[in-house]
């Protein structure tokens, strides 16, 4: 019994060790919060810097929104990419992020994707989107607080279709779950960023909304107050070419294209 018992023991310290080896090993791992609609894009930038370097990167993908909350109360990120400026205006008021840090990294358009399974010409008008819906719903982010969804909803009430339209919405809490309702066929039709539907093969591109109907569409980085040692090396990869290139092929618009690019997407 005995011998079973410092059996089972040596086994649980074993155990505790590899556990905190491995809690020390993800700790060492650059953090960053970035907005959902970043996934593709940065989830290959990632991929090709551990490559280069050996140093891994972990990404917690979410709302913008709900990952400033988190930072506010103290989650350990060592960069936030935010897409809109009122959140990466708030955390800098919480005082989590380093102001001299924060620059504005990319730009977006807002677009209307449809099923692919949806044969009608979609048009930015209240009798072509209620006829396409029909008794089904338009998927837009959250517009309380999701970028996405405010963007969204502030285009629509500019073109005035918000009123024919507003009865008629499936909500979600980040840009990817409103396309993801769209690829699975939940809803005929959603309200996403460029990116996004350059991102999936199970939707079709219906319109673009009109670049004077919304707020510029700003997606800012910075890193927090207490970024760890060897963030700045990534922060710094985020803006060298093979970066640039990676996004600029998953649909985003650096800034020095605005005047060019975004002439050809909008």
């Amino acid at each position: 019994m005995r011998r079973i018992l410092r059996q089972i023991s040596s086994t649980c310290v074993l155990f505790v060790s590899l556990l905190c080896s491995n809690i020390a090993a993800a700790n060492d791992n650059i953090l960053v919060f970035a907005a959902s609609s970043m996934t593709t894009a940065l989830n290959e930038i990632v991929m090709q810097y551990e490559a280069k370097t050996g140093n891994k990167v972990t990404v917690s993908f979410g709302s913008s929104s709900a990952l400033a909350r988190q930072l506010a109360y103290g989650a350990p990120a060592d960069i936030y990419i935010s897409a809109n400026e009122k959140w990466m205006d708030y955390v800098e008021e919480q005082g989590v992020v380093d102001v001299s840090s924060r620059t504005d990294w990319v730009r977006n358009a807002l677009v209307l994707v449809a099923d692919k399974y949806v044969t009608e010409h979609v048009e930015l008008t209240s009798a072509s989107l209620v006829s396409t819906l029909g008794s089904s719903r338009l998927a837009i982010s959250d517009p309380n607080h999701v970028p996405a969804g405010i963007y969204g909803k502030e285009s629509l009430e500019n073109l005035n279709l918000w009123s024919s339209i507003k009865s008629k919405l499936a909500l979600s809490n980040s840009v990817r779950a409103t396309l993801a309702l769209v690829e699975r066929g939940e809803a005929p039709l959603g309200i996403v960023y460029y990116s996004d539907a350059v991102a999936s093969s199970n939707v079709i591109l219906a319109a673009t909304f009109p670049e004077n109907s919304h707020a510029p569409i700003v997606f800012p980085k910075a890193m927090t107050t207490q970024a760890k040692s060897g963030t700045e090396a990534f922060y710094r990869y985020l803006d060298s070419e093979e970066s640039h290139r990676i996004l600029v092929k998953n649909g985003f618009i650096l800034p020095q294209q605005v005047n060019e690019e975004s002439e050809g997407i909008y």
